[in-house]
């Protein structure tokens, strides 16, 4: 049973870790959530959940406007093929979300450590980092290093490199 909203921002608290909750209304795009954006301060992420060919899952954890290329990112992070959009099946088995709640946060639900977490270099060019909680309902504010610390905490020490590229499609 994958953890609830409250138990991941229990589970920062008893880290330590400072954070800030906002409940909103659900968005499930980037657009859907440019006046978030405006009333949060900090970077806001978009998550993408990728599977290669040999049945590898990857997440990759970017700022929202970043432009990343599905047709060459897979040499960047180590994917054995090409990848396309893991099913949402797959994504609630592993991740224990629905899609449009896609975060940095859900790999604490992947026990089996199945995920390869993917931090794009760029956003940690923010000191606040806002992910969903488990919901795309509220969004939660973290330091980066408090981020970082938490994946290393649950056993998904991220790869942090640049897959984003500026004035292409995504």
């Amino acid at each position: 049973m994958p953890l609830s909203p409250q138990d991941l921002l229990n589970t920062l608290k008893d880290l330590g870790f400072e954070t800030t909750t906002h409940k909103h209304e659900a968005v499930f795009t980037v657009e859907e959530s440019s006046k978030i954006k405006q009333e949060i301060p900090g970077g806001h992420t978009k998550n993408l959940f990728l599977k290669d060919k040999k049945g590898n899952f990857f997440l990759i954890v970017a700022e929202g406007t970043a432009q990343i290329k599905l047709n060459s990112v897979h040499g960047l992070i180590g994917a054995k093929g090409r990848v396309s959009f893991g099913k949402p099946e797959a994504l609630m088995e592993l991740l224990g979300v629905k899609p449009g709640s896609v975060t940095a946060f859900a790999p604490i639900n992947d026990n089996e450590n199945k995920v390869n977490v993917i931090i794009d270099e760029p956003l940690l060019r923010y000191d606040l980092i806002n992910c969903h909680p488990l919901t795309n309902e509220m969004t939660t504010t973290i330091s980066k290093e408090n981020l970082l610390q938490f994946l290393n905490h649950i056993n998904h020490e991220p790869q942090i490199i640049q897959v984003s590229e500026f004035g292409e499609d995504t």
